[in-house]
This record gives structure tokens, sequence and C-alpha cells, in this order.
């Protein structure tokens, strides 16, 4: 549980009774979670964090899941008691999945692919969601469409390069020198080193599509410069305000957002749009069948026990492991 602000220090293990059960929802026996960035924001406070999820406190920690179902509510018809499934939370739920059993909303999951592991499986809703929402329902990629997708190696963007080539698309991303050879092995035509390659020179052509998992002034700028007029360019990182806005569900944009939003649309022509993860049934089921025909993973790079929380949370914040980190239930 996180009562307060902090370091990996204040999390805490805490004894506490289940809440009953709603009718929308089920109750999950946890096997797998796995860690997200937006752990680290509703830990630490820092960024967004502080405006976002101060008014969540005590919350518990964690998004992805993958378990069994223990019980289900009165209304639920979509699972049985045994069932394997795995899902996500929206990113305003208080009561989150680093639990020995979550409460999660049946519109939130679906069956677990069959083919991978709890902990395999627990890896990939939040930041497939992610990018789903980014391309399908923001972005509205076609068949046939150019996409770019800026920071591959991440999760999201990874996700991103997996669903785009589903879709039909061609996909071009740039990332760092470690995730060359895993963007390409996932269907991306081309990946650039944006470190040790001029990103201008080295990628050709106009996209339909650019998602920008990295944010900033600088990666913004050269995203835009490679949009067609009337291309979509989505971004994951808003600022803060429109970030309370959207998260938190407070009716209204923020005029910083709005502003820029009008500003790019007069001088580049371009939509310019803020996403952020929604837990939707119908990306949830296509994640799912994707995954299960091994068109759609997110490589788990280490596993440790949900007593080892503290000490996962610390390694992945101070980079000692790049990719992805799951936390295991007995």
């Amino acid at each position: 549980m996180l009562r307060r602000f902090g370091s990996p220090e204040v999390l805490e293990f805490v004894d506490k009774p289940l809440p009953h059960l709603k009718d929308d929802e089920v109750l999950v026996r946890t096997r797998a979670v796995s860690i997200n960035p937006i752990d680290f924001a509703m830990r630490s406070g820092t960024g967004y964090g502080y405006s976002v999820f101060k008014r969540l406190l005590p919350l518990i920690l964690g998004r992805d899941i993958s378990g069994e179902v223990v019980a289900v509510g009165a209304s639920v018809q979509s699972f049985t008691v045994g069932e394997e499934v795995f899902g996500a939370l929206h990113p305003s739920v208080r009561r989150g999945t680093y639990t020995d059993y979550a409460i999660v909303s049946e519109f939130h999951l679906t069956q677990k692919p069959k083919s991978i592991t709890h902990e395999e499986a627990s890896a990939i809703p939040f930041a497939a969601l992610t990018a789903w929402r980014a391309l399908k329902e923001t972005a509205k990629i076609r068949e046939g469409e150019r996409v770019l997708v800026i920071g591959g190696g991440g999760a999201v963007g990874f996700a991103a390069i997996q669903l785009a080539v589903a879709h039909g698309c061609q996909v071009v991303t740039f990332c760092s020198s470690q995730s060359i050879d895993r963007a390409l092995a996932a269907g991306a035509e081309q990946a650039v080193d944006y470190i040790a390659e001029n990103i201008k020179l080295a990628i050709k052509g106009e996209f339909d599509a650019v998602l920008d998992t990295i944010g900033g002034l600088k990666t913004e700028r050269i995203g835009i410069n490679f949009l067609k007029r009337g291309g979509h360019y989505v971004t994951l990182q808003a600022d803060a305000r429109s970030t309370v806005f959207d998260i938190l569900m407070v009716p209204g944009v923020s005029d910083l957002f709005g502003m820029k939003n009008f500003n790019y649309y007069c001088y580049y022509g371009i939509d310019y749009s803020y996403a952020f993860m929604e837990s939707n049934c119908f990306g949830l089921e296509e994640i799912r069948d994707l995954s299960e025909a091994g068109r759609l993973y997110i490589p788990v790079d280490r596993t440790f026990p949900i007593a080892q929380v503290k000490e996962a949370h610390e390694a992945k914040e101070k980079r000692k492991i790049l990719g992805k980190v799951v936390l295991e239930f007995s």
C-alpha cells in the first residue's frame, strides 16, 4: 500500500479485508503484475504524479494483472470461477493490482492467452492498450498507411510497432541501439539508432501518423516534420494540466494543450493529440487474439517475487534493468 509519496521505502505490506464485490466486478487471484512507468509517478509524486494522484491516497499500486477468477459479481456473465484472465486498470483506480486478490471490472478483463504464462501475460495489457488507443482510436490508422513510432524500444512503442504491422501499416521507428534488432523482428521496416544516426537523413518520406512515446520539444519537432498534411501526431507526454483533466476525467481541457493543438492545425495542417491508456474490452480482446497468434508480445527481462517489490522498483528506476519487470505472486 502507498500512504504517502516517496522512494520505494514508502511501500508497505498490509492486511486489509476485501471490499464487497459490485455486480459488474470480478475477484481475481493475482499470479503476476508488471511494473509500468505510471507506478513510479504514483509512488514518487514527481512530475504529474503529485497533481494527478494526491487525491487518491492511500492507494494500491499496479495496473496490469494476470490471474485466476475466484468470484464474480451478480451481473457478470463473461467469466466463470477458475478461468484464467488478464487485463489492466484505468490510471484513476485507487485499488490496484499489487495485491493477492484484485477486484477488477469485468470490462477491464478478458481470457488470458493460453499460449503464454501469467508472467508473460501480465507484461502486455497496460502498454498494449496505451498503444491501441493512440493508434486505433486517436490516429485512426488504416491499412497501407505509414506509421512512425518514436521510442520503439519501450513497452508501449514495441507494442505499437506490432499493432500497426498487424493492421497492415508500414512502420518505421527510432530507438536505442539495444532495441534495433528487436524492433525489426517485430515487423518494423526500418529501425534507426537515434544516437548513432542522423534521424532526419536516415528516415525518408512522410508518414500518415506519428506516435511519440518520448516527448520533449526536440523530439516533437523532428516528428512533426515527418508528417503529411492531414496526418495525426499522437503524444503520450502531454503537459501536467491536461494529464490531470484527462486521467481524472475532470470536464474541460487545459488551455495550454488546447492552444497547442489549434496552432499545429493552423501552421502544419495536422491533428495533434494526447493519448493515455483507457481500458477497452474490444481493444483488449484484439490484443489477446494477436498475442495468442504470436503476433504481439512484450519481452520480460526480469521477475521478482512480490515480497521484493521495493528492490524491483529501485532496480528499474535506477535503470539497472532496461526492459520489462514483472512481480510474481505465489
